[in-house]
């Protein structure tokens, strides 16, 4: 089956959305310094970014378009009904968009789909620093993930996120060359093997042996290299240290 990512996106930013006034000012656990509110706030205006970018057409500065074109979500209980608005707005332009027309991003031309792609996932992460600071508060624990989505998720991480954003300067000198492995357990291929180099991170998808593998759901393996669960969440085969190089420079 295909993963729908405009069914995903609207999924997690309905979840988001859904958010209880009262939990606004909640601490994210795994976010220090942010709270509900804060991730409320930031993902809309990243929905308005992309929004706005999309529209602007081929050759748009994405950043002058950041500066010049996108405003802050209010503060306070307002911001939920405006995040509801700049989700409705997105997800809107996607379903009238042609996928495949090009489109400016923050690492060159790509498509739209694309940016459907970054969205659904931006709010699938963050919909869990929201949540998980609603659970820390004495409320319910965080929904599930669609594994599929999940799955995705972590390969878009090693796609894009990886070599756009990793703190190279922050691996270990003992690390450099050596391998992480990743392998899902709940969806079919999502496996994949990390390189760490002083120049960038190497990726391949599929099976292979490595110095440290990381064994686990999708959700929790995307949520460990995203930094918002511990190792522990999932299995460790080999050099623990090789994967804890990968994570501290993996500050998203």
């Amino acid at each position: 089956m295909s993963l729908d990512l405009l069914a995903a996106l609207r999924r997690e930013g309905d979840r988001l959305a859904s958010m209880p006034v009262d939990a606004l000012s909640s601490p994210v656990p795994t976010v220090p310094g942010w709270t509900v509110e804060h991730v409320v706030r930031h993902t809309g205006k990243v929905h308005r970014w992309a929004n706005a970018v999309i529209l602007a057409g081929p050759g748009a500065d994405t950043g002058a378009v950041a500066k010049s074109q996108v405003e802050s979500l209010p503060k306070g209980p307002d911001c939920l009904p405006a995040y509801r608005a700049a989700l409705d707005s997105v997800v809107a332009t996607f379903e009238q968009v042609d996928p495949e027309s090009t489109v400016e991003t923050f690492v060159g031309a790509r498509t739209a789909a694309w940016w459907l792609r970054r969205q659904a996932h931006e709010v699938a992460v963050h919909r869990i620093d929201a949540a998980d600071a609603v659970h820390a508060a004495g409320g319910p624990a965080p929904e599930a993930m669609d594994p599929e989505a999940a799955a995705d998720a972590v390969a878009e991480l090693t796609e894009v996120q990886y070599p756009h954003r990793l703190l190279l300067d922050r691996l270990t000198p003992d690390s450099i060359g050596r391998t992480v492995h990743v392998h899902g357990t709940d969806v079919d291929d999502l496996e994949w093997t990390f390189t760490l180099g002083a120049d960038g991170l190497a990726s391949t998808r599929g099976h292979g042996k490595a110095d440290v593998a990381l064994r686990g759901t999708a959700e929790h393996l995307l949520l460990v290299l995203c930094r918002r669960r511990p190792l522990d969440v999932v299995t460790v085969f080999g050099d623990t240290s090789v994967a804890e190089s990968l994570l501290d420079a993996s500050r998203f």
